[in-house]
């Protein structure tokens, strides 16, 4: 087991405040959205953050993929600042509300602070089960690479490191920045598909950063998504893994990881030279689950808190599994207290 140091695990990402509200499929409807799904706000979805303000009861929870990910680590590990989160806020009161909900948890925050635009925000639209997510990314589209280049002794300090695919359509070179550093220095780079548009739609950008990923998360309609970009004709979500696996890989000394979760079927493991390894998940009744947003950055945060120590892989994924079963029973990607991980 590895002993933690302050910034250890490194992230860089887009920082959102996340606008969490329960609506009808008639709401959907009307903005042209899914029930489960994640997508960037178009000008047409504009109009509905106003009428989520004036007509519905909103909880603002800090957010962004990899912001999530990074509070999830230091919720489970307690150690402050163990990870550094670099991303694009405004200088604005909601930008100053989601810095002081990551410091309080213990990430040290990055930010570049941008004077013109707002701090980003995404509509969680809860119907049911299911969490619609529609991201209006503002200043967080923002983050220029001069920023990283700035900053990057804490690139250097770094023992790890994750990016999730949402930074893909706001700067690319940064990430690539990333993970070509952490190959060259033989650390690991992780990376997550984070949904399926970033498959369909900034495939160059994915292709490119892809031989620098030594562990690659996802979920089964990410999987299929890059399934379908490549032209394998399966939807077989294990032999899809074992397919990126064997992809072209930068750094020989590291083995590709890939992890698939499913909702609730079993999450699929799989690493080059080895059998593909199945995890079940920890069920809940219909009636205890609150918010299944958060459920995926809360599974990655629980497994990089035990992979940054060291621990075994199978550990890993199930202390990601118990961090996912926590948060669905909150809402949005907040954590509860006085509960400790224990290997089962």
């Amino acid at each position: 087991m590895c002993t933690l140091h302050e910034g250890t695990l490194f992230g860089m990402g887009n920082p959102l405040l996340d606008m969490t509200v329960t609506v009808d499929d008639a709401f959907l409807s009307k903005y042209n959205l899914k029930p489960n799904d994640a997508i960037l706000a178009a000008d047409t979805h504009i109009p509905m953050y106003d009428e989520l303000q004036q007509k519905y009861s909103i909880q603002y929870v800090a957010g962004g993929a990899t912001q999530n990910v990074m509070r999830t680590v230091q919720w489970i590990v307690k150690t402050p600042k163990v990870t550094t989160f670099m991303g694009c806020i405004g200088n604005d009161e909601n930008g100053k509300t989601l810095s002081n909900a990551a410091t309080s948890t213990g990430v040290n925050v990055q930010y570049q602070i941008n004077p013109i635009h707002p701090t980003g925000t995404c509509a969680v639209l809860i119907t049911g089960n299911n969490r619609s997510l529609c991201a209006y990314l503002a200043a967080a589209e923002k983050f220029t690479k001069s920023h990283l280049d700035e900053q990057f002794q804490y690139v250097q300090k770094a023992l790890f490191y994750y990016i999730s695919g949402f930074f893909l359509t706001v700067s690319p070179d940064s990430a690539l920045a990333v993970g070509r550093h952490a190959c060259s220095n033989n650390r690991p780079f992780t990376f997550n598909l984070s949904a399926p548009f970033i498959v369909q739609f900034f495939t160059d950008r994915l292709n490119e950063l892809l031989p620098y990923i030594d562990i690659l998360f996802g979920n089964e309609s990410e999987a299929r998504a890059f399934s379908a970009i490549q032209k394998w004709e399966t939807e077989d979500v294990a032999e899809i893994a074992k397919k990126i696996v064997n992809l072209p890989k930068t750094n020989t000394q590291r083995s590709r990881i890939v992890v698939f979760t499913q909702g609730c079927d079993p999450v699929i493991v799989a690493e080059q030279g080895k059998a593909i390894q199945t995890f079940p998940v920890i069920l809940l009744p219909t009636e205890d689950i609150k918010d299944t947003n958060g459920a995926g950055d809360a599974f990655v945060g629980g497994f990089l808190a035990q992979y940054i120590q060291g621990i075994p892989l199978s550990t890993c994924v199930q202390c990601g599994l118990w961090a996912a079963h926590k948060v669905i029973q909150q809402l949005g990607c907040t954590f509860p207290k006085n509960v400790n991980f224990k290997e089962s």
